[in-house]
């Protein structure tokens, strides 16, 4: 049966999914960066995000494989898209990624302002959902068949599925980085309470892996 899915989700030590400030110039906010230092080098993000030969095939590099593994359709809320808030100015604005996105299926993008769906290179399609993330969720899976539906994030997308019980897994990879400030995944949610546990836990000197399914 199909799931919704969170994978290679990294967290600082302190739960932030993403540093203060994300801006243009620091999409993942100030600090950021330093989350994603176990993936940046394995044999799939090279793949499927620089186009490039090589990488680690490692643990970190099992778990990053398995990110994409029978994914049918991806859900992203809008910092994931972009750093524009409020109304669309234009349509020159197509992600972070260039022509070629790494994700090669539909993408549903959360947001409060319409926009025609972009078909890019690879087969990715962007969606702009501005009826909430149940009307998101709907529509992916309608897409996915009888494939996956992956959260891309950000934080607080992820933070709205787990309200609603809706994420049957979820995959963190914690960095040995603190924070201090930023996007908290965990923050005023009682997991025990929705229903999850950790099924996984397997650490590398980069991150450490941690699984949570349902209890």
């Amino acid at each position: 049966m199909s799931k919704l899915r969170v994978n290679a989700f990294t967290l600082s030590l302190d739960g932030h999914g993403a540093g203060p400030g994300q801006t243009l110039e620091h999409p993942l906010g100030v600090g950021g960066e330093n989350l994603h230092k176990w993936m940046v080098g394995t044999r799939t993000f090279r793949t499927m995000v620089l186009g490039q030969d090589g990488g680690t095939t490692d643990t970190n590099e099992t778990f990053a494989a398995r990110s994409f593994e029978n994914v049918g359709a991806w859900i992203l809320g809008r910092n994931m898209f972009g750093p524009i808030r409020g109304e669309w100015p234009d349509d020159k604005w197509k992600g972070w990624w260039g022509d070629n996105p790494p994700y090669h299926v539909p993408v549903f993008v959360l947001t409060h302002h319409k926009r025609a769906p972009i078909t890019m290179e690879g087969g990715t399609t962007f969606h702009f959902i501005t009826d909430g993330i149940h009307s998101a969720l709907e529509q992916a899976r309608s897409a996915a068949g009888d494939k996956d539906v992956r959260v891309g994030g950000g934080v607080d997308t992820i933070r709205q599925y787990l309200q609603e019980k809706l994420i049957d897994e979820m995959h963190l990879a914690v960095a040995p980085v603190l924070l201090g400030r930023g996007e908290n995944l965990f923050a005023g949610l009682d997991m025990l309470k929705l229903g999850y546990r950790c099924t996984e836990q397997v650490a590398t000197t980069l991150a450490t892996h941690v699984t949570i399914g349902r209890a």
